[in-house]
């Protein structure tokens, strides 16, 4: 098919918003099936073509992710002294409605839950963050625009990736 001759991607917005004093859900709505965007989350080899924000010129050096109830991620950007790690462990693996883990880097690291609803061809993914005490506003606000570069580049990957048989 030439591009001319495709139909224009549907577009939808990243909510960002402050649920309580600690918690901070994004929401989405995806162009794909509920099983694809799941796969981008748990899948290394999926995950790290979307996740590392373009602009910000970070190169995901690492991703191991073994997503199942009481497995474990680690995620790295950058090497050597510039490099900076993420780990935590998966408290809920639900194929493909649910995700729970923690964020261990830090003390101050917030319990993650990522929901999945099926919509058809669409899926509405809405993540929450549930920190120990209330995140800085620069830090809810950084999230808009860090997320939405995030989730345009799952859009471009869901788009690439081959129809469901």
């Amino acid at each position: 098919m030439r591009q001319s001759d495709q139909p224009e991607r549907a577009t939808y917005a990243t909510t960002v918003q402050r649920k309580s004093e600690r918690e901070v859900t994004v929401s989405r709505t995806f162009e794909g099936p509920v099983r694809a965007v799941f796969d981008a989350w748990t899948r290394p080899e999926l995950f790290k073509l979307w996740w590392a924000p373009k602009s910000m010129g970070a190169v995901l050096s690492g991703c191991e992710i073994d997503a199942r109830t009481g497995g474990g991620y680690r995620i790295t950007f950058g090497a050597g002294a510039e490099s900076a790690t993420f780990f935590g462990k998966y408290l809920e693996v639900t194929p493909p409605s649910r995700l729970v883990w923690t964020n261990e880097e830090s003390a101050d690291g917030p319990v993650t839950t990522v929901t999945f609803e099926d919509r058809g061809a669409q899926t509405l993914l809405v993540l929450s963050e549930l920190h120990p005490a209330e995140p800085p506003a620069e830090a809810v606000e950084g999230m808009q625009v860090m997320m939405s570069e995030q989730f345009a580049q799952l859009d471009d990957l869901l788009a690439s990736l081959p129809e469901p048989t």
